[in-house]
C-alpha cells in the first residue's frame, strides 16, 4: 500500500505546492477531518451479466447459483481484513462505502414472493468486525438502501441482493469538539435499467449524508455512487445534478466522497464536469502525488498486478477547505489478501482537510 506522508498543518497551510505526506493522526478537534471512499466491491460483476443473459428458467437458476457461489469465492470476510488494514493505516474519521451489500437467502424458493431475511453476508459488519479485531471502533451513520433483487437458485434457496450506501464514523469522534446530525439519505429519480431476458432491472442508486461540526465549524459531507452500469452518460450526468439540488443544496460547505464512475484524468467531462462547473474542486491535484488511478481491477480479483487505469473514486469539495494531503489505498500487490484476492476492484481515496475558519451555521441548514 503507498503511504504518502501528510504535511504537518500549518506547514502546508503555507505553502502554495502539493502537500507532502504523513501518517493521519487522531482525531484532536483542531478543524481538521479525515474522510475515506471505500468502493468495496460486491464481488459478482461477472455472474451478474450471466444472469441477465439467462434464455430460460434453469438456465438462470443455475446462473443465480453461480452469484451465489461468486460471492464466497470473492472471499469478503479475508476482502474486509485487508481493508482494515488501510483503514488503521490511514485512521479516516469518516468513511463512505459503496457496494457494501448485504446477502441473504430463503428457503424454498420462490422469488420475491417470500422476502429473503436469512443474513448470509453482511459486508458493512464484516467490515466493522474486521475493525475492531484491530481495535478500531466504527459505528454507522447513515444507510441508504439501493437495488434489492431476489431470485431462485438451483441452490435450493433464494438469493437476496440488497446494495447499500453507507457512512461510519470513529466511535471515539464523539466528543464536545465534534458532533455529527442530521443524518439524511435519497434516491436519484434517474437510474439505469438494463434490459436483460429476465425482464428490466431498474439499478436504484443514490446517497447518504451527515452534517459535521467541528468547535463550531461545519460542513456536510454526501457518499454517493453514480451510475456505471448503462452506456448513457446522461444517467450518471443527471445524477450528479440531482447531488446538486439535493444534498448540497445548502449554505453549509459541502464535501462530497464517493464513486463517481465519471475519470477525473480526462478533463472536465461527464458527471465530475457538471460537479467540477458547480464550483466543486478536487482534492488530487492538489495534494496527491501522480495519476491517483482507482479502477479497476479484474472482477475476479486475481490479476498479479494491478490493472487500475482510471480515477473515478473521488473526494470533492466546495468551501474554503484546505487539503492537507491525500492519499490511494489498497492499490500495491503487496495489499493484496493471503489468498491472492486484491480487497477490492477499486483501490481508496483518504484525504485530510482543514475547515472553513469562517462558517459557523445552526445544525441541518
Amino acid at each position: 500500500m503507498r503511504a504518502f506522508i501528510l504535511t504537518l498543518a500549518l506547514l502546508t497551510a503555507a505553502l502554495n505546492g502539493p502537500a507532502m505526506a504523513q501518517q493521519a493522526v487522531p482525531f484532536r478537534g483542531d478543524r481538521m477531518v479525515t474522510v475515506m471512499t471505500r468502493n468495496v466491491y460486491h464481488g459478482v460483476n461477472a455472474e451478474f451479466s450471466q444472469v441477465a443473459a439467462a434464455t430460460s428458467l434453469p438456465d438462470l437458476i443455475a446462473k443465480v447459483a453461480g452469484v451465489y457461489n461468486g460471492y464466497h469465492a470473492r472471499n469478503f470476510p479475508e476482502r474486509a481484513a485487508a481493508i482494515a488494514a488501510e483503514i488503521e493505516a490511514t485512521r479516516p474519521d469518516l468513511i463512505g462505502l459503496q457496494e457494501a451489500v448485504l446477502v441473504r437467502t430463503q428457503s424454498p424458493p420462490d422469488g420475491p414472493a417470500t422476502p429473503a431475511t436469512t443474513v448470509d453476508l453482511d459486508y458493512v459488519q464484516l467490515l466493522i468486525d474486521a475493525l475492531a479485531a484491530r481495535g478500531l471502533t466504527y459505528e454507522r451513520v447513515a444507510t441508504s438502501i439501493g437495488w434489492d433483487i431476489e431470485l431462485p437458485s438451483a441452490l435450493g434457496f433464494d438469493v437476496r441482493h440488497t446494495d447499500r450506501e453507507v457512512i461510519l464514523a470513529r466511535a471515539d469522534l464523539k466528543t464536545a469538539d465534534l458532533k455529527l446530525s442530521n443524518a439524511q439519505t435519497g434516491h436519484f429519480a434517474t437510474n439505469c435499467v438494463l434490459r436483460t431476458n429476465i425482464g428490466p432491472i431498474t439499478i436504484k442508486r443514490g446517497w447518504v449524508s451527515v452534517d459535521v461540526k467541528i468547535r463550531g465549524t461545519q460542513f456536510r459531507l454526501v457518499s454517493s455512487h453514480l451510475d456505471g452500469d448503462c452506456a448513457d452518460p446522461a444517467i450518471q450526468i443527471a445524477q450528479a445534478s440531482e447531488l446538486l439540488v439535493g444534498p448540497a443544496a445548502t449554505d453549509l460547505p459541502v464535501v462530497f466522497i464517493g464513486d463517481f464512475n465519471s475519470d477525473a484524468n480526462g478533463g472536465p467531462t461527464g458527471a465530475y464536469g457538471v460537479l467540477v462547473s458547480a464550483g466543486f474542486a478536487d482534492a488530487w491535484p492538489i495534494a496527491g502525488s501522480g495519476p491517483g488511478l482507482t479502477c479497476c481491477q479484474d472482477s475476479f480479483l486475481l490479476s498479479p498486478v494491478s490493472l487500475l487505469s482510471r480515477r473515478i473514486d473521488l473526494v470533492l469539495f466546495r468551501g474554503d477547505f484546505g487539503v492537507m494531503g491525500t492519499s490511494v489505498t489498497g492499490d500495491d500487490p503487496a495489499d493484496r489478501t493471503p489468498t491472492g484476492l486484491w480487497p477490492s476492484d477499486h483501490a481508496g481515496v483518504m484525504a485530510t482537510l482543514q475547515l472553513p475558519q469562517s462558517v459557523s451555521v445552526e445544525d441541518g441548514q
